[in-house]
């Protein structure tokens, strides 16, 4: 059995806001892909993802098609 820690290096509480605003029609397979796995399918899909290494990764490979916000936790809770 696998065990994660809690509290890892990266910044807990921030999450990146991605935006598909091109089609990934013409681009490569591996860029479509890459849209598939951020949660993107259509043009206009917006996904709220970990500010991760992972993630950013991802990112860095199709800029070109998508737009990036970022949003803290405290952004996203309501008091």
């Amino acid at each position: 059995m696998a065990t994660y820690k809690q509290n890892g290096d990266h910044t807990s509480g921030a999450h990146l806001v991605i935006t598909m605003v091109r089609s990934g029609i013409g681009a490569k397979p591996k860029s479509r892909g890459t849209l598939r796995a951020l949660g993107l399918k259509k043009i206009g899909d917006t996904n709220t993802l970990p500010d991760r290494p992972e993630i950013r990764g991802m990112i860095a490979r199709v800029p070109h098609l998508i737009s990036v916000d970022a949003k803290s936790a405290q952004e996203g809770t309501a008091s």
